[in-house]
This record gives C-alpha cells, sequence and structure tokens, in this order.
C-alpha cells in the first residue's frame, strides 16, 4: 500500500501501509531484516550520494526493508510523501535543525518544548552559531515580531509537552511561510491521528515514536514525516552523516504497535475524558488541562484542529511543597498506575514536575514567559498519561491519593 492509497480508512492504513506478503516466503507478517550489508547485483559507487531512488538495498546505515516499511506506515498515516525513522525523538528533532540550519541562520522555537528540545535549542545550537529566539507559540503577534530575514525555521509543539498548550498550526504556518521558513511541529502528544499536520501547513511533522506510535514502551526511535524532497535532504544529512538510524528490530516493534494505533487513540481519548471529568471534580485538584475539556483555555481550537484528543492530562493539587507529598504518596499506594517517566504507553504513566526544577535544568523561562508558565501550572503540575486500562480503575488507583 502507498500514499496513492489514501482512499483507505485508518485501521486499514494503518495495518497494511508499507507491507504485503513476503516475497520470498508467502508469510503474512512483515519480516524482521536484520542484516547491516546487502549482496550488490550491480556495479555502484561507494557513497550515499550516489544513491538513486531505484537503488537497491546496500547497506543499513543507508537503508532497511523492515524500518522502510514502518516508515511507509507513518508517512501513510501522517498524509505525506516521505518519512525519515531516527534511533531516538530527539534523533528525530536533532536531524531537523541540523539538516536545515547552518552557522549564521535563525530559528524560532517554542518557549516551552520537550526538555531535550529546549535544551538543545538553548546550549548546542547558539555553539554551532545558529541563533536561536523562543516564543509563546499561542501568541501569534510573539511569533511574526521574532520572525528576522535569516529565519529558516519554526519549531513548535502541539500540544505542548507538558502542559499542554496549543499552536495554531494553520496561523503560525502562515507566518513562517511568509518569511521564507520552514514550519516542524512535534506532534508526539496528539499522534498521527491527532491532527492533519499537513493540511495545517507544517512543513515537517516530527514524533517520539517511543510514545503513541509504537504503544507499549517496549522500543525507543522517532520519525519525521513530510515531502519526499524534504525528507530526501534529511536522509542523506541524518541518517547517512550523523548517522542517528533506527534499528530493524526496534522498526518491526513500533509496526507491529503501529497497527492498532486507531483504536489505541480511541480508547487514550474515551479514558482520558472520564479521569479529567472525574478530576475536574476533585476538591484537591486546582485545575486540569486537557484539550478536550470545556475549560481548556483553548478549547475551541482544539475543537477546530484536532481529530483526536490524546491521553494526556496535565493537573495541578496547589503548592509544590502539596504536588511532592502527593507524588511520594502516589509511589508508595498507587496499584495501577506506574509512577515513571514517557507517555502514550498502554500502560498509564504519571510523574510529578515541578516549576522550580524545570527551570533550573530545561525552561529557564523569565518574565513575561515564566508568567505564562505559571499560568498553566502554576508552582508544578503532574503529568498523567491515560494508558488503556479501564477508567473506572485508574479513577479508583487515582481516588487512594487525591
Amino acid at each position: 500500500m502507498t500514499r496513492r492509497n489514501r482512499s483507505f480508512g485508518p485501521m486499514t492504513t494503518a495495518i497494511h501501509a508499507g507491507e504485503g506478503p513476503d516475497p520470498a516466503t508467502g508469510a503474512s507478517a512483515p519480516p524482521i531484516h536484520m542484516s547491516s550489508t546487502y549482496v550488490s547485483e550491480s556495479v555502484a559507487g561507494f557513497s550515499a550520494h550516489d544513491l538513486a531512488e531505484d537503488t537497491g538495498w546496500l547497506y543499513s546505515r543507508w537503508g532497511n526493508p523492515t524500518v522502510a516499511m514502518l516508515e511507509s506506515k507513518i508517512a501513510a498515516l501522517q498524509g505525506t510523501e516521505a518519512c525519515l525513522c531516527t534511533a531516538s525523538g530527539m534523533a528525530a528533532a536533532t536531524a531537523i535543525f541540523l539538516t536545515f540550519l547552518s552557522a549564521g541562520d535563525h530559528c524560532v522555537v517554542s518557549d516551552v518544548s520537550y526538555a531535550g528540545v529546549a535544551e538543545l535549542a538553548r546550549d548546542t545550537l547558539p555553539r554551532l552559531g545558529i541563533e536561536v529566539t523562543t516564543v509563546n507559540m499561542a501568541d501569534l503577534d510573539a511569533v511574526a515580531a521574532a520572525m528576522r530575514p535569516e529565519t529558516r525555521l519554526v519549531h513548535t509543539e502541539t500540544p505542548v509537552n507538558p502542559i499542554g498548550r496549543l499552536t495554531d498550526l494553520a496561523a503560525v504556518a502562515r507566518i513562517a511561510h511568509d518569511a521564507g521558513a520552514l514550519l516542524s511541529c512535534d506532534a508526539t502528544f496528539a499522534s498521527p491521528l491527532g491532527m492533519d499536520t499537513a493540511a495545517l501547513g507544517v512543513d515537517l511533522t516530527m514524533h517520539s515514536i517511543t510514545k503513541y506510535i509504537g504503544g507499549h514502551g517496549d522500543a525507543v526511535g522517532g520519525a519525521v514525516a513530510g515531502s519526499a524532497e524534504l525528507i530526501g535532504r534529511m536522509r542523506l544529512e541524518a541518517a547517512i552523516h550523523h548517522g542517528g538510524i533506527l534499528s530493524p528490530f526496534n522498526a518491526w516493534l513500533v509496526a507491529r504497535g503501529t497497527a492498532t494505533l486507531p483504536l489505541r487513540m480511541k480508547a487514550h481519548e474515551a479514558g482520558a475524558r472520564m479521569v479529567a471529568e472525574w478530576l475536574e471534580a476533585r476538591p484537591r485538584v486546582t485545575r486540569v488541562i486537557w484539550p478536550g475539556l470545556a475549560s481548556h483555555p483553548q478549547h475551541d481550537l482544539a475543537v477546530r484542529q484536532m481529530r483526536n484528543m490524546s491521553g494526556m492530562i496535565a493537573f495541578q493539587v496547589g503548592d509544590a511543597a502539596t504536588g511532592e507529598a502527593i507524588a511520594q504518596d502516589m509511589i508508595d499506594r498507587l496499584e495501577v498506575i506506574h509512577y515513571a517517566v514517557s507517555l502514550g504507553h498502554h500502560r498509564s504513566l504519571i510523574f510529578w514536575m515541578g516549576t522550580e526544577g524545570l527551570m533550573d535544568s530545561s525552561f529557564r523561562l523569565t518574565g513575561d514567559q515564566l508568567a505564562a508558565w505559571r499560568d498553566w501550572a502554576g508552582d508544578g503540575i503532574f503529568r498523567l498519561s491515560v494508558g488503556l486500562e479501564d477508567p473506572e480503575d485508574l479513577i479508583a488507583d487515582l481516588d487512594r491519593v487525591l
């Protein structure tokens, strides 16, 4: 199945895209090609620059059949021409920045991002001569004001990790494209089924496929989906030159998880709705942030932009001391929900994120940006990834500590 089969529904696409019966054995399930090298049937140059679209498999850093199968599957689900899979979500983010930015360029990055991206933008890119401006991507005037003649890339997240703030992708795409810049978006919280990012104007959509796409917490990987031209440039620069490739075994695990992604996202959303509504009614909970709630300050944007509200909930319980005490109680008493980092797995996961600790380590916001953070997260938040357990059991588990 290829992109021209886009008329298929999401379940059919998730199961069949990139796959077919094994031509050697007739096996219905896709094989795992663990070979690092392949026997050549013709004389070919020993450089990735010599690769053509019809070049066969030569070396697994350049391309691998199992990884290619997953790339086709993710591209079909995301509605793009191509996809590049990487060794981790951070490898995917780094691939975007280091492929499309050079010394003297400028990029605009969401002031709240996945912690690794925030630290890369703050510490690494300036060291390479790349200027970075961080802005609140919910403030369109701030995004427009940050653009410069040398701006080559705008990078955002929606919903943003960990506070659930949204970016109006169509509006930010117009700002970026009018300035001649690319727009990249980390859509990990939403999954490929959460938003039609390509239709909204996003040039490069990245995911940590460790999360919802893999869905089972047993494989680490990343992906970037976009046009064939942009992904081709990334494959040469990031995969072949930087070497952050996905292993075939992890690709096979993630592809197996991807087959059930549409079913899982429906269940994640339904479970999150029940849990979020229950949390809003708890006296100890001072605020709940989930795009599907009418109380979310950008709920109208969520309804307009998102096809699935995902299972990611953030909630506040007051001051930091209260949050830390409840977190310890969770470690001691939760029976179903795991107190652990990461998200998007079939198991529910929860973790306390204190504002002071995040400011010291990852975000380091000051002034208006810190005030905007505190409007969302206060002195800290719990990030809850609602899994596939019965929502009633999750609520009973949370009731022990809240």
